[in-house]
């Protein structure tokens, strides 16, 4: 295995070059403001610190903060239709219904309420009304929208009516761009709904942000298969990846916790990640993140789709401390931070700054720090001390002693010792861990929805088959493909012998360029 991890955060842009179990080089570079030009930066850099060329490669594997970004900072979103099918019971809460206002006004064009959808039990809520859906999308014909969110009543567990809805909406827009919930969410109308309104209005911007990638892999003279990381650890081929860009929502932080295992050889640890603004906090178990059992929200919209459970905190190496008013952060210089901290020449004093004062580091100029009187630095100890422990014995699942993987650039911040810690411990090349967890993902696919009439042994089976085809089509080789992950679950309140599957399975990343082409 010979790949290139690249890991954009919002400092810094990360890439490593990793060949089976060793890094052989890595760079770090300032995030830039589009985002791509840092991409292309550090490919370039790490190209010519290889001696201008990077060999042979198997893949470039990129995490990306700019979905998310994107949803948070309101930019670059893009207006959707949604179409609910789930009339006469799903009227009362309409889509867009518990969005905020600011959000709401830049993503919510059209709705169209349609006659259909299930029952729980799978019984039709009533006829779907075809004509219905090709009359709205007529209607959307004639305006702007092309970016148009699917959902109906119970459609994880009978998804016939999102996809006869969207058959028509392609027969009647030739460049319409489709999601459908069932594919992202579980049951629960209202959150699954919101995810899949989130990718509609995200997937133009999805589209340009994969083609610049692959436009920065070709210029840095980089010939290996585009693949983009998700949320749960793994990657997607890019052509397949672009369609799903809420899955990579908080994938910077998966990453990091994947190459902190990756680079320290445990499996079950805490991982702090200090980069220049957050510090993320997770539970690392059996080498991939508890993933979230909760709906969680994404720019204040919540949201039912799998998701690490982290915790972020607002202290990073760049957090600006203000020290007449004794705080530290949440404002941060972020990628500035090179030029405006103190001990790089600038005249912002930054958690750095006073780190490096306090002999936590040694980076810069220790001397444009030397004026800090011991009093402020021993208050800055005890507010990360303190920041730190609490963000960790929130995360921790159990009383008993962990070890805790300290990793990211500001890595420095993280106390030595912690109650209910067993030991700390910063392992080489924890700097860009981010970029180690992108470089080693192995591509996944997953299924999660109710089956009825047929064994157990049946349901988990047909759900297995499922798992592995869609890890196939993401760019896995189905050779190395490996069921790591079943749940099931009876329903007893529905006919047939119901239950929910769940069926997760992880491969290597497909060598044949012809089967793992990005774009």
């Amino acid at each position: 295995m010979r790949r290139i991890g690249v890991d954009v955060g919002g400092t810094n842009t990360d890439a490593v070059l990793v060949e089976d179990d060793r890094v052989l080089e890595s760079v770090k570079t300032p995030t830039t403001h589009d985002v791509t030009t840092g991409v292309a930066d550090s490919l370039r850099r790490l190209v010519d610190r290889l001696g201008g060329a990077a060999g042979r490669l198997d893949a470039v594997m990129i995490g990306t903060t700019h979905f998310t970004n994107a949803v948070v900072q309101r930019r670059d979103l893009a207006p959707v239709a949604a179409v609910r099918v789930a009339l006469p019971s799903g009227r009362s809460l309409p889509p867009f219904v518990d969005w905020p206002d600011d959000l709401r006004t830049l993503v919510a064009g059209r709705v169209f309420m349609i006659r259909g959808g299930h029952e729980y039990d799978g019984r039709p809520l009533d006829t779907f009304d075809a004509e219905a859906v090709r009359a709205a999308a007529r209607e959307l014909r004639e305006t702007d929208i092309r970016s148009v969110a699917i959902s109906a009543a119970f459609s994880p567990l009978v998804p016939d009516c999102e996809e006869w809805t969207a058959d028509i909406l392609r027969e009647e827009i030739e460049d319409v761009r489709v999601t459908l919930s069932h594919e992202l969410g579980r049951i629960g109308l209202l959150e699954r709904e919101n995810a899949a309104l989130l990718n509609a209005a995200l997937m133009p911007l999805a589209d340009r942000t994969t083609r610049a990638f692959t436009d920065a892999v070709a210029q840095s003279g980089i010939d290996a298969p585009l693949y983009l990381t998700q949320n749960d650890g793994t990657v997607l081929r890019a052509e397949q990846a672009k369609a799903f860009p809420v899955y990579s929502f908080s994938s910077g932080p998966t990453n990091s916790m994947r190459g902190a295992a990756f680079l320290s050889g445990l499996e079950d640890a805490m991982v702090v990640d200090v980069g220049g603004t957050t510090t993320d906090v997770g539970h690392l178990k059996s080498g991939f993140p508890r993933e979230a059992n909760r709906t969680v929200e994404v720019g204040g919209v919540r949201t039912l789709f799998r998701m690490p459970d982290l915790l972020s905190l607002g202290l990073g190496g760049g957090s600006i401390v203000d020290v007449d008013a004794r705080t530290v952060g949440p404002l941060s210089v972020g990628h500035r931070l090179t030029r405006e901290g103190r001990v790089f020449g600038g005249s912002v004093l930054t958690a750095t700054d006073v780190a490096v004062a306090a002999g936590f580091v040694e980076i810069g100029d220790a001397g444009r720090v030397n004026s800090l009187k011991p009093d402020v630095v021993a208050w800055f100890d005890r507010v990360r001390r303190a920041v730190v422990e609490e963000g960790v014995d929130r995360m921790k699942a159990t009383a008993d002693p962990l070890p805790l993987l300290a990793v990211g650039g500001g890595a420095f911040l993280v106390p030595d010792r912690m109650p209910g810690i067993s030991e700390v411990l910063h392992v080489p090349h924890g700097e860009v861990a981010n970029a180690v967890g992108a470089a080693i993902a192995q591509v996944s696919g997953e299924v999660d929805q109710v089956f009825s009439g047929m064994s157990r042994e049946a349901a988990i089976a047909e759900a297995e088959v499922i798992a592995r085809r869609r890890a196939a089509d993401g760019g896995a080789d189905p050779g190395t493909v490996d069921v790591v992950e079943i749940e099931d679950l009876p329903l007893a309140y529905l006919p047939g012998d119901a239950r929910r599957v769940r069926v997760r399975v992880v491969g290597d990343a497909a060598s044949d360029r012809d089967a793992a082409s990005g774009l």
